[in-house]
């Protein structure tokens, strides 16, 4: 039985957060540390010189496992693949604790899926949780040349495939607020005038729910995409704020039930990329319509 003191208790945020930037998906990043769990219940820690380093390592290596299986299915996958988003974190659980030891934006997860499963391991033990590479090395079973050479190639195309603002939480709080009330009203001309001049919006539908199969591209298009859910179900949909994997973001309910998680990329002014997850597979963790 475990207790507060129990090593593997006191880490679980971090093990959660190495599991989902990994993995993407809250079930297959549980199933790990449930696996990680049992492995650690059946092994005596006085014999280890460090129970961190023990379940840092049996983490990130069951978490390449599975990713390794599920990049067959991924590229599978109907139209874009986003992560299954972190709604309204809680200060006590796992994943609010995840969020506060490094990135977990939705926009940073998508850009971690052009990475392999051991390079993904390499740049989130290094970047985002601060590892040395003595310790990634040992984590991996790789040598430190080719850990140092694999974060390298890693931040290169991180670098490449994103584009990153320092924007404090409350100025894009506030600007999506705005957002928010022009799409809840239908105007147009305040939707666009929120729309960076190449602002995207990315939408996952995962084959369930109808989606766009490339990025739909510019404020006019976007605007159109806003404009067409107010004027076809009006007082049907609702929008709310909501903490989305750390981030202000968006939650649009129809009749009540939750029909989309959408996080928000801006550069303080405008709005610069909308991820909008609509697979009903990934938001069956979000309650009902949440009160004002």
């Amino acid at each position: 039985m475990t207790t507060s003191t129990d090593p593997f208790t006191t880490l679980r945020p971090r093990l959660f957060g190495i599991a989902y930037r990994m993995l993407g998906v809250r079930a297959d990043a549980e199933d790990v540390l449930q696996d990680a769990w049992l492995r650690w219940s059946r092994t005596d820690a006085s014999t280890l010189q460090s129970a961190e380093a023990w379940l840092v390592t049996i983490v990130t290596r069951l978490s390449i496992d599975r990713l390794r299986a599920a990049k067959a299915e991924r590229e599978a996958y109907v139209g874009w693949w986003l992560p299954e988003p972190l709604v309204e974190l809680d200060a006590h659980t796992p994943e609010s604790a995840a969020e506060l030891a490094g990135e977990l934006s939705v926009a940073f997860m998508y850009v971690l899926e052009r990475l392999g499963p051991e390079e993904r391991a390499a740049f989130l033990l290094r970047q985002v949780f601060d590892y040395d590479y003595p310790e990634i090395a040992a984590q991996l079973g790789k040598t430190e040349a080719s850990c140092r050479q694999m974060v390298h190639r890693a931040s290169e195309r991180v670098q490449q495939a994103r584009t990153r603002f320092e924007v404090p939480q409350a100025v894009h709080h506030q600007l999506l607020q705005r957002f928010m009330k022009a799409a809840q009203s239908g105007d147009r001309h305040a939707i666009e005038a929120l729309l960076s001049e190449d602002a995207q919006l990315i939408g996952d539908g995962g084959g369930v729910v109808p989606s766009f199969p490339k990025p739909l591209v510019g404020p006019f298009r976007i605007t159109n995409l806003y404009w067409a859910v107010f004027r076809r179900l009006g007082a049907q949909v609702v929008y709310r704020m909501a903490l989305i994997n750390g981030e202000p973001g968006l939650l649009r309910y129809v009749d009540g039930r939750i029909e989309s998680a959408q996080a928000f990329v801006t550069d303080g002014e405008r709005i610069v990329a909308i991820y909008a997850v609509r697979n009903p597979d990934k938001l069956a963790g979000i309650p009902a319509m949440l009160p004002l």
